[in-house]
């Protein structure tokens, strides 16, 4: 079953050390010259490589090193393949932003085993079985990949559990002279709720992976654009049956009656209402029954909405769009609008042609062009410029390629914001986005800010010089765990701070489900944004939650990490109450959108001024209010039915029963079974 005692041996020798301590970057396993290098490249920069090699032994070795805007991993892995091509042992060593890596997988005795970094446990073995690891390098993904190109029917049972199969998607050509070749691209299905596209040479053999971040051999860096292209392409191609089976078409008028329903003009919750459509929009908006009722028209479809409640489509105002996959997972949860805030612009513009001409599911997507400067630390998608006259060259192709907002970044040069922001007012564009290192919150909104991305770039205010001079590092976060538990909210800077985001009419997206994520959990425990959806998910992808919160430093703690954000949660209800205006949004898959609202209640909101930040005041922020964002006659019938009383339970909210996009019902509990969820969440 496996290669040979010498590899046996070496794992195991890895092994017996390998949860005891974190195996520090000079102590992980030197790559022999000739190792294959796998280069892992995002749109914008160059982030670190994969070496990979097999020893005298038989074992197969990979060394990577990743620095993502500060986030630096550091790791090795060990793996002995069987026979069959699975893992029969595998060490990862090494530190990663969420602490140590350190993971062990064996076969014995006709037993599986594992440690990792969340979770232990062991099975029977027999027969074949793939195990995935938690972590592990990118080599990892090619051992998984080719494991399941070898077995019978492409598929195999998943160790802890799960199931993965490969299903061709399409092919390319790439490079040239000698390096030029074919090669074929596959998903894999049953990792997570998007199939995953992987790149395999004429071998079978892993090529390269494709998307946010790339790995791809060396001297093939060239063409992550040929690739990510294609297989685009491809996946496209079917995006208008998964349409076509889940949009309804068009029909007569519609009545949700007999609902509770969401005023957001008037943030509150009406009850016993009729809320008519008629086409693609609102008709009439009534009573169920007394003087004023909404009477259905003659032929109406009637939906009795007894026990549930009506409102207006949700929005996530953070939303870094992923693949056609994005559009029925958003639209389960009830998102029938986003905000992109930075994207490959190309593939942004290619979904909005495909939306508009009715080839692509999706929400209405309202797009912000990411514009950053030049550094180790650059925004892995977005353009970035090298000058301010490049900067405002970026900002007047935003609004010639219809982009509704720019969003500065980290490196962006604290200098070129005002002029920045005067040209993007000029032609009409919001400007919002991080803050540049080295600047102050204070500083951007003056400069032409018009709303502040995340809530740690809030708290910036308050923290030391030597955390804001490389607030585009791991500092956003980690400076943030460390100070921000002692920031005195009362007191100045953030008192007269506060008062002036307020005079200013400046918008916050706290995206606060994101700093609990990273915040408060142990290795092992879900972050609660997630625990809703804890048996409904891939088990690969549920197990990857597990892993969200990043290791304080050593001179910190896990407990003044979360009473930083507890702080953090405080400056939001702060905000509110100062008449700051806040938009909820998720920076994440949209999974979290719920949770971010429970935050904004426990921070002192009224569910009702809750759901507004993800409803009408989001619709405000982009220009769209007086179309959407609200039921209303002749407003955009872009409306969620959910079970439930989110008045009294914002929870509710989850329990998505009807999605209706423009006038056209979608069924929820199918958009869940298309985006990859086994059932409903709890």
């Amino acid at each position: 079953m496996f290669q040979g005692v010498g590899a046996v041996a070496t794992i195991a020798l890895l092994a017996s050390g390998a949860i005891a301590a974190p195996t520090a970057a000079d102590r992980l396993a030197t790559p022999p010259a000739d190792a294959s290098r796998l280069e892992i490249v995002s749109p914008s920069a160059h982030h670190g490589q994969t070496l990979r090699w097999t020893d005298a032994a038989g074992v197969r070795w990979s060394r990577e090193s990743i620095n993502l805007r500060g986030e630096i991993s550091e790791t090795d892995e060990a793996a002995v393949i069987a026979t069959d091509g699975t893992l029969w042992s595998l060490t990862v060593r090494g530190v990663t932003p969420t602490g140590d890596a350190a993971e062990t997988f064996a076969i014995a005795g006709g037993v599986a085993s594992w440690r990792s970094p969340v979770d232990k446990g062991s099975k029977p073995y027999a027969g074949s079985a793939l195990y995935i690891p938690f972590g592990g390098t990118f080599d990892a993904l090619a051992l998984d990949f080719e494991a399941l190109a070898a077995a019978p029917g492409h598929k195999l049972p998943l160790l802890p559990s799960g199931e993965a199969r490969l299903e061709p998607l399409t092919t390319a050509t790439i490079g040239t002279g000698a390096l030029k070749k074919t090669v074929t691209a596959w998903e894999v299905v049953g990792l997570s709720n998007s199939p995953q596209p992987v790149w395999a040479d004429e071998a079978g053999r892993f090529f390269a992976l494709i998307g946010f971040l790339s790995a791809i051999p060396h001297g093939y860096e060239a063409d992550v654009a040929t690739l990510q292209k294609a297989q685009d392409a491809a996946v496209a191609k079917r995006s208008p049956a998964v349409l076509a089976s889940l949009l309804q078409p068009a029909a007569g008028p519609t009545a949700f009656t007999h609902v509770e329903m969401f005023d957001a003009e008037a943030k509150t919750f009406r009850r016993d209402m009729t809320v008519v459509t008629d086409g693609v929009y609102i008709a009439r908006v009534g009573p169920s029954a007394g003087p004023g009722a909404a009477t259905p028209p003659a032929g109406a479809r009637i939906i009795d909405g007894t026990g549930k409640t009506l409102l207006p489509g949700l929005w996530d105002m953070h939303q870094h769009y992923g693949d056609d996959s994005t559009g029925p997972l958003l639209l389960s949860l009830g998102v029938t609008s986003a905000r992109d805030p930075g994207n490959n612009n190309a593939l942004t513009m290619d979904r909005a042609q495909r939306r508009a001409h009715g080839l692509l599911l999706s929400p209405n997507v309202y797009p912000s062009s990411l514009i950053d400067g030049k550094s180790p630390y650059t925004a892995q998608v977005g353009t970035s410029v090298a000058s301010l006259d490049e900067a405002i060259a970026a900002v007047d192709k935003a609004k010639q390629d219809g982009f509704v907002a720019i969003k500065l970044y980290g490196s962006f040069n604290p200098a070129w914001v005002k002029p920045t922001a005067v040209e993007a007012h000029r032609l009409g564009l919001h400007v919002h986005g991080h803050i540049p290192a080295g600047m102050r919150p204070w500083d951007a909104v003056k400069a032409g800010y018009d709303e502040i991305t995340h809530i740690n770039f809030v708290m910036m205010q308050a923290m030391p010089d030597a955390v804001v001079a490389v607030s585009n590092t791991k500092a956003r976060f980690e400076g943030i765990g460390r100070y921000a538990a002692d920031v005195d909210l009362s007191a100045e800077p953030m008192k007269s701070f506060v008062a002036d985001l307020a005079a200013r009419h400046i918008t916050v997206d706290p995206t606060l489900v994101t700093f609990e994520a990273l915040l408060v959990p142990e290795p092992g425990e879900m972050a609660a944004c997630y625990a809703p959806f804890v048996g409904t998910l891939p088990p690969a992808t549920e197990r990857q939650f597990l892993g969200q919160g990043f290791a304080p430093p050593a001179d910190s703690s896990r407990a003044q990490y979360r009473a930083s954000f507890a702080k953090l949660e405080a400056l939001v209800g702060l905000l509110h109450r100062s008449g700051v205006r806040i938009v909820a949004g998720t920076d994440g898959l949209g999974l979290e959108l719920v949770r971010e609202l429970e935050l904004y209640v426990d921070a002192g909101f009224t569910p009702a001024e809750a759901i507004e930040a993800a409803t009408l005041d989001a619709a405000r922020v982009v220009g769209a209010e007086r179309y959407t964002g609200s039921i209303a006659p002749g407003k955009v019938a872009d409306l969620d039915l959910v079970e439930g009383d989110p008045s009294k339970r914002i929870g509710d909210l989850r329990n998505t029963r009807l999605v209706m996009l423009g006038g056209r019902l979608m069924d929820a509990d199918a958009l869940r079974a298309a985006a990859g969820f086994s059932g409903r969440p709890h």
